[in-house]
């Protein structure tokens, strides 16, 4: 496999609102990887059926048919599968690079290599 093969299956996006805190915050940075398998729990990249020029950043909560039931981290902050109905996940976002580096203190290689997602928060949030 060529290097713009692999290139190919990687992306950028970029956090926008508060529907994913306090897993995500606006402005994160995330990676995501366009071949990697979708498991339920994981923050993927996805769009609605009825909003497709529209791309999200939610948790997959679980599939439903070829679709995943997508859902907010924070529900009291934008719009989800409930609203929207379930959701084809794009991609599996894999790293995540934070706004503001001063939360909390990270050595500059970590910076560098960026964070691991980190898990659903608990419920009620």
């Amino acid at each position: 496999m060529g290097r713009m093969a692999v290139l190919r299956n990687w992306g950028w996006v970029r956090v926008s609102g508060v529907s994913m805190t306090p897993t995500l915050h606006d402005g994160d940075r995330v990676l995501v990887h366009y071949d990697r398998r979708i498991s339920a729990g994981a923050v993927v990249l996805g769009r609605f059926p009825g909003r497709v020029e529209s791309l999200v950043v939610k948790r997959a909560v679980r599939p439903v048919g070829q679709l995943w039931e997508l859902a907010s981290d924070n529900p009291r902050a934008g719009s989800d599968s409930r609203n929207h109905g379930p959701g084809e996940a794009l991609a599996l976002a894999v790293r995540l690079w934070p706004q503001a580096p001063s939360r909390g203190r990270i050595g500059w290689w970590r910076r560098l290599a960026g964070q691991a997602i980190p898990p659903a928060p608990p419920p009620g949030l």
